[in-house]
């Protein structure tokens, strides 16, 4: 709290007052576009690993409404060179704020009332496949309260890992959570996840993102993934800049995922069928 600040007995009567400074208002979130790097390395029973570039978005879902996005080129619920459609997420059909807010009180979380941050990569030409997404839920006070990995697989199936610590999640603190959903033919459904999310403030308005999980089975870490990004504004230059630089983006996530598998697939791992999906659509 500001406290007053009162001059000296001697000063003259002109100085000799309660000088209050008033607080400046916090600057409304704004959509950001995160340019970056994937990375994902498998330990065992064959060493395999790669990295590319990438982007996604990071979006303030309760400050923006239903607002889109001050960009010619990127577009909301339209199509466009980039663009974000609601109904890729959630379930579809409620606002999105609401169906996250809904999700949280079915676990017994009341109070993620601030802002809710989604990353995610958004649809390129119309086309998109996320591997996983990441809701962060808020307290109005700014503490991160929970996070919602949001896992697709190539089958067109979905699962939501929900990550809590009970109080306030802090900058770089490791969660966990076990793996219940199958993701990739070569990795067996079991063992857990082991989750960390880092952001740096390297000056007033350049952010860096860091999101990081590893997978281990009963013998200890398989695989190591990350995917991290440095956020600008969504502008038309950085809209072009994401486009043009990779215009085939989210196609080439799908292309990738085929192509690692065939090497797995060459390099002789164990492969395991793909078992029937947990009927509970969300694990803690």
């Amino acid at each position: 709290m500001l406290q007053p600040e009162v001059s000296d007995s001697t000063s003259t009567p002109m100085l000799n007052q309660v000088s209050l400074t008033r607080p400046q208002p916090r600057p409304q979130p704004q959509p950001q576009l995160c340019f970056g790097q994937v990375r994902h390395q498998r330990l065992r029973p064959a060493n395999n690993k790669f990295a590319y570039g990438t982007y996604f978005v990071r979006l303030p879902l309760r400050s923006m409404a239903q607002a889109g996005f001050s960009c010619a080129l990127f577009t909301r619920n339209r199509f466009n060179l980039l663009s974000f459609y609601d109904r890729d997420y959630g379930d579809g059909k409620q606002n999105l704020v609401d169906w996250i807010t809904h999700l949280l009180a079915d676990h017994d979380i009341h109070d993620a009332d601030g802002e809710i941050w989604l990353q995610t990569m958004p649809r390129v030409l119309g086309f998109v496949f996320n591997p996983v997404s990441f809701w962060f839920c808020h307290r109005q006070d700014g503490s991160l309260r929970a996070i919602v990995c949001d896992v697709h697989n190539t089958f067109g199936e979905r699962h939501c890992y929900l990550l809590t610590d009970g109080v306030s999640i802090a900058n770089g603190k490791e969660l966990t959570a076990g793996k219940v959903f199958h993701v990739s033919p070569f990795c067996q459904v079991g063992g857990h996840y082991r989750f960390r999310f880092l952001h740096a403030l390297r000056s007033a308005i350049h952010h860096h993102y860091l999101a990081r999980i590893d997978y281990h089975d009963a013998d200890g870490p398989i695989l190591q993934t990350s995917v991290s990004g440095k956020a600008h504004p969504v502008t038309t230059a950085t809209v072009a800049r994401a486009f043009f630089g990779m215009p085939i983006m989210t196609v080439g996530v799908v292309v990738r995922i085929h192509w690692q598998a065939v090497r797995l697939f060459f390099a002789r791992v164990p492969f395991f069928s793909k078992p029937i999906p947990p009927k509970q659509k969300v694990s803690r």
